[in-house]
């Protein structure tokens, strides 16, 4: 049976929790929780959902992330393979906005870490200089053994986050989370058929009956979840896949776009620009020069 979509964590005595991961893959589940969450991945490739956005991810991708924002850090197939020796590792903080009382971010002291975290909503990810010293950060805050200093630790590192300018949205501005915990079953199995089938020929009618509706019952559904149409989310999941495989720089710009899915040249680089609002070789001159 799959997890709920809704997680709540395991209570721990300390304020917040601070965990180093390292697993074959990351939790393959669609899921949202009640708690700040700032994820730092050191080691593995897949692809990247926060919201309505969708993005590949790889070492050094740091996001924050505030409450009820549903997320799924998607490992790559090969990570599922036990023989691969693949892992992956990674660094995540949770913490509730109350984890030091209910008035504190409320003071007038906290008014740009208030501000940080009303952004993170919206979710939140960092490319430029604050990414290091972020990850510099986290890496020391998981090796202390809790109390004061770790505290002092977080703060400080949010207080950094709210001064930087050198970060980016994830999701739209108008995004909500309108899923609820008892949808969780149908939604995870939509994503987990696009993943495993997005360089095929997808049929609306074989997802719509997989999620027990009709084809017109299910666009409206998957639209009014997910902020977008079926048809943009099979689209984002391939252009994400796409650039995976432009940074990996192994492959021509054609072979590319049919191993994303796309059935002609002209289609995949129409939709390329259309959601990374670059050409394919000015993605990858953007991504060599961050």
């Amino acid at each position: 049976m799959k997890q709920p979509l809704r997680k709540d964590l395991e209570p721990v005595a300390t304020s917040f929790i601070v965990k180093e991961l390292t697993e074959l893959h990351f939790d393959p589940n669609w899921h949202f929780h009640p708690h700040y969450q700032l994820f730092l991945v050191e080691e593995g490739t897949g692809t990247r959902f926060i919201g309505d956005s969708i993005k590949p991810f790889g070492p050094g991708d740091l996001v924050f992330l505030g409450p009820n924002l549903p997320h799924l850090w998607r490992s790559d197939q090969a990570y599922f393979n036990k023989q691969s020796g693949l892992v992956t590792r990674g660094i995540v903080v949770y913490f509730a906005e109350d984890f030091l009382g209910t008035d504190f971010f409320g003071k007038h002291e906290m008014t740009l870490l208030r501000q940080l975290l009303n952004h993170a909503r919206q979710g939140l990810e960092w490319t430029g200089p604050t990414r290091a010293q972020v990850e510099a950060a986290l890496r020391t805050m998981s090796k202390q053994s809790g109390g004061f200093d770790r505290v002092i630790s977080l703060l400080t590192l949010l207080n950094s986050l709210s001064h930087a300018t050198d970060f980016r949205y994830l999701t739209s501005p108008g995004y909500t989370n309108t899923v609820k915990p008892t949808e969780t079953d149908r939604m995870q199995l939509v994503h987990d058929y696009v993943l495993g089938h997005f360089p095929d020929d997808l049929s609306l009618d074989t997802i719509a009956d997989l999620a027990g509706m009709t084809p017109p019952a299910f666009c409206r559904y998957f639209k009014a979840r997910a902020n977008k149409t079926f048809s943009e989310f099979v689209s984002e999941v391939r252009i994400g896949h796409a650039c995976k495989l432009l940074i990996g720089g192994k492959l021509s710009v054609t072979q590319i776009s049919f191993e994303s899915g796309f059935r002609t040249l002209s289609n995949f680089n129409r939709q390329f620009k259309d959601i990374t609002g670059q050409t394919p070789s000015a993605y990858v001159r953007t991504y060599r020069q961050l």
